[in-house]
């Protein structure tokens, strides 16, 4: 949420420096054509000379020509979906624990001291996997049937925690293209609007409406392709983990199931 809020806050000041410049934009221009030599052989001259617009000028001014309104709900859609990502991203990172170290640690605290010894090993680490042989070991008086259930049990919640929030980014990657999409019928709506009042299907009126229209899509499309990457980042780092989860808990139900028969 620090980041979603920091990002707008970003995009706010952003987009006020990006209409102070559009409004100055005329009287420069003004200015400068005031200040341009006569001469012919002086514009051509320096007409290969100027220098390229940098893209963060470029984004803003698409972003003025798109309407400020619907640019600035596609623009929050892709903050607040990178934010829930990159949160998701850091969980599933600190998530991830070496499963074959955590079972053999788990194997010799039961050697040496038993279950607490195991319980201590558990609560030690970090992870869905640590958590889910801690619930295990809980109920290890009450027989290897019953942890077995409450590891399947258990390991149901593990999933739904590293699910948390999935389905709010995929709103959002749905919500960007349909805002976009709305802007641009509204766009269109608007120049047929402006035709009629010109009274004739003039190139420039058409042009000019459709290509303010258009950016709205090519931002929320633009959006969305950035959110769906990172929504199937994080679905593949669950299939990963839970994987994972599924092969440490059938060889931890085998290393209990053992430690029973040796005492």
């Amino acid at each position: 949420m620090f980041l979603a809020v920091a990002g707008i806050m970003t995009f706010s000041a952003n987009i006020a420096s990006a209409q102070d410049e559009q409004a100055a934009a005329p009287a420069q221009e003004q200015a400068a054509e005031e200040a341009a030599p006569a001469s012919e052989e002086v514009v051509d001259l320096f007409a290969g000379s100027g220098e390229e617009v940098p893209l963060h000028q470029a984004l803003k001014t698409k972003f003025i020509e798109g309407g400020a309104g619907f640019m600035s709900l596609i623009i929050i859609c892709l903050i607040l979906g990178l934010a829930l990502a990159i949160e998701r991203i850091l969980y599933l990172s600190f998530s991830k624990t070496n499963t074959t170290k955590l079972l053999e640690n788990v194997e010799n605290a039961l050697k040496e001291g038993g279950v607490e010894k195991a319980k201590e090993v558990c609560r030690n680490t970090k992870g869905p996997v640590a958590s889910i042989f801690y619930q295990g070991l809980l109920r290890m008086d009450q027989g290897v049937d019953v942890v077995e259930k409450t590891i399947v049990s258990y390991g149901s919640v593990q999933m739904s925690l590293m699910e948390s929030g999935l389905s709010w980014i995929s709103l959002f990657i749905a919500i960007a293209p349909s805002l976009g999409f709305l802007g641009t019928v509204i766009g269109m709506i608007q120049a047929f609007d402006a035709i009629q009042a010109a009274g004739d299907i003039s190139p420039n009126v058409v042009a000019g409406g459709m290509k303010v229209a258009l950016i709205t899509t090519v931002g929320g499309l633009i959006v969305a392709m950035i959110l769906q990457v990172f929504y199937n980042y994080i679905l593949a780092k669950i299939d990963s983990l839970t994987i994972d989860m599924e092969d440490s808990s059938i060889r931890f139900v085998d290393t209990l199931t053992k430690y029973n028969e040796n005492k």
